[in-house]
C-alpha cells in the first residue's frame, strides 16, 4: 500500500488489505504504533521504521531464544572436524584433502553464522 504523502488512514488500510472492518485495521495499525514502527497523528498513521522480515527466515526459534539456522550446520561441521582430527592417522593426498575441505567448510559455516547473527533484528 503506497500513500502519496506517506500517511494512511484506517479505511484506506482496510481496503488495501481486505480486512472485514476498519476497527481491525485500527487494531493492527495501533500494534505497529506500539512497536514503534508507525506513528499515529490525528487518526492517521505514518511509517517510522521499516523492518526486514526476510532476515527472520534465517533464524530458528527454540523457546524464546532465536539463533541462526547456520549455527546448526556450523556445530555439525565443527564436530566432524574435531572427530576427523582425533582419527587422523596417516598423511596422504586424501587425508590432507579431507582435512582442508573440513577446515574450509567449518570456517564458511561459522562466518555465515556470525553474519546472520549481526543481521538479527
Amino acid at each position: 500500500m503506497r500513500a502519496e504523502n506517506g500517511v494512511v488512514g484506517a479505511r484506506q488500510t482496510q481496503r488495501a488489505l481486505g480486512f472485514s472492518s476498519p476497527a481491525l485495521a485500527v487494531y493492527h495499525l495501533d500494534k505497529l504504533a506500539d512497536l514503534g514502527l508507525a506513528e499515529k497523528t490525528r487518526g492517521e498513521y505514518r511509517l517510522v521504521k521499516t523492518v526486514n522480515v526476510g532476515v527472520l527466515k534465517q533464524f530458528v526459534r527454540f523457546g524464546t531464544f532465536m539463533f541462526p539456522r547456520y549455527l546448526l550446520y556450523a556445530s555439525m561441521f565443527t564436530t566432524l572436524l574435531v572427530f576427523y582430527l582425533t582419527q587422523f592417522r596417516q598423511v596422504n593426498f586424501y587425508s590432507v584433502f579431507a582435512l582442508i575441505l573440513s577446515v574450509i567448510s567449518t570456517g564458511v559455516m561459522w562466518f555465515e553464522t556470525m553474519r546472520a547473527w549481526r543481521q538479527k533484528p
